[in-house]
């Protein structure tokens, strides 16, 4: 408020100072050319005052109190008495003398002199008889102290604009002030632990302090939000610890106390619950080296059917374990079942290993929850410049409501009973991967009338100018 009402002050002084002198010295210049016109008129032949008794007649007759007659001597002096405001005026007399009118100004009084034309025998009977030589000319003078407006007006005109701008400038800085206010006091909030606390939006508020706003209640959402999930994460990491730790504490207490018959048995047990351990560890790991992107990840051309199928090739004696088949359709062979000859295909650019570690998880998602057959495909879309990837299981299928958060961390939906849940975190592993090699994944639901999921990977192709890249 005080930099807009200063401004607003600094704006008058300089705008009002400036008019001021400016009309103030425009009227003091037509002031000087009213006076030079009046004397010419008073001087002029036609207006019959070719004698000083004419002149004075004329000057009493139209009550010129500023008017005066002087004479000037041959020598340059004015010699008539002058009025007392007009004792310092600088007349030029020698262009007096020689018949023109000049004029001019002192302080605040402006002048005129112009000379009289007198008849022949008119100065004669000056010179002879009263002995008055010389050149006599009239001098009007008026003071200009008093014309344009004054500094009273200016004060006063002044005062008021600025009363104006001190009310104007204190709604603004109130509408200002408030919003900012209420940031800095939510933020703190904020900082203290309390991220409920969200910033009131008003839409009488400017645009600016509206998406300010906004932008803090999305940082305190997403705070929230990534509080909510840790509380989840530590409740998920708990409970998927303690379910293989209580059967490897449980049988190695067994086999302490004699109390098993089939030591064999339960060393397997033992050795299975410590790979699922071990592999809830290493997911984690992966999983916060991707969201901290400090996993290497080396894009080049990748040949994305070999990895396919070198994946997918692997999973066959699982699968058969497991009742499963698993149908591979790719565009180039492969020795697994069903696979397909297709035209050469762009590469892709990708991380082979990364590649394949993302379809591991696909592939082991899809045999947790497959009735009969897990299909692996891959088709080229050369318009797009992609290579997608697909993987398909004939289970239950994955409810609308969930499509949209079976990448999240820890997630399981729910797809029907008798159903050996995961860790939750092979999708979101999915997904980062990813995001990190430049493509992206998504899940899609029913796949047919007897349900199934299907999820769908699209990587770019590799373009030949596009250096190798590291991406951490």
């Amino acid at each position: 408020m005080l930099a807009m009402v200063g401004l607003v002050a600094v704006v008058l002084v300089i705008a009002g100072a400036g008019s001021l002198i400016l009309t103030r010295n425009a009227a003091r210049t037509q002031a000087q050319q009213q006076l030079v016109s009046e004397a010419n008129s008073l001087t002029s032949s036609k207006a019959e005052t070719r004698s000083l008794a004419a002149l004075r007649v004329v000057q009493k007759t139209l009550k010129l109190e500023d008017a005066e007659i002087i004479r000037i001597d041959r020598f340059g002096n004015i010699v008539t008495p002058l009025p007392s405001d007009a004792t310092g005026l600088h007349v030029d007399v020698a262009a007096v003398q020689s018949g023109q009118t000049v004029s001019g100004r002192s302080g605040n009084l402006v002048y005129a002199v112009a000379p009289v034309s007198l008849t022949e025998a008119e100065r004669q009977r000056l010179s002879e008889r009263l002995r008055l030589g010389g050149t006599f000319a009239v001098l009007l003078t008026r003071d200009v102290s008093g014309l344009g407006p004054s500094w009273g007006y200016f004060i006063v005109a002044g005062g008021a604009a600025l009363l104006v701008a001190a009310l104007v400038a204190w709604q603004m800085s109130r509408r200002m002030a408030r919003p900012l206010v209420e940031a800095m006091e939510v933020t703190g909030r904020i900082a203290s632990g309390e991220l409920e606390s969200r910033v009131p939006v008003r839409r009488s508020d400017y645009p600016e302090f509206m998406s300010l706003a906004g932008s803090i209640n999305d940082m305190a959402q997403r705070l929230e939000d990534g509080r909510a999930r840790e509380r989840h994460l530590l409740l998920a990491v708990s409970h998927d610890l303690r379910t293989p730790l209580t059967s490897i504490r449980g049988f190695a207490e067994a086999i302490q106390d004699g109390a098993t018959d089939d030591n064999g048995q339960a060393a397997d047990v033992i050795i299975a619950e410590a790979r699922r351990l071990e592999r809830l560890v290493g997911d984690l790991l992966d999983l916060t080296k991707l969201e901290a992107r400090q996993m290497s990840i080396s894009l080049r051309p990748t040949d994305a059917a070999e990895v396919v199928t070198t994946t997918t090739e692997g999973f066959l004696p699982a699968a058969a374990r497991a009742g499963l088949r698993i149908v591979l359709q790719v565009p180039t062979g492969g020795g697994a079942p069903g696979a397909v000859v297709g035209p050469p295909h762009p590469h892709v650019a990708a991380d082979p290993d990364r590649l394949a570690q993302l379809l591991a998880n696909l592939l082991e998602n899809a045999m947790t929850f497959a009735r009969t057959t897990v299909t692996v495909g891959m088709t080229d879309d050369g318009a797009a410049g992609a290579c997608v990837i697909t993987v398909d299981d004939d289970g239950p299928g994955i409810a609308a409501g969930d499509l949209a958060r079976v990448f999240e961390r820890f997630y399981r939906a729910d797809r029907g009973p008798n159903r050996r849940m995961g860790s939750g975190l092979g999708l979101a592993i999915v997904a980062e991967l990813a995001s990190a090699m430049g493509g992206s994944v998504r899940a899609v639901s029913p796949v047919d009338d007897d349900g199934g999921s299907r999820f769908v990977v699209t990587l770019g192709h590799w373009r030949g100018a596009m250096p190798e890249v590291a991406r951490t």
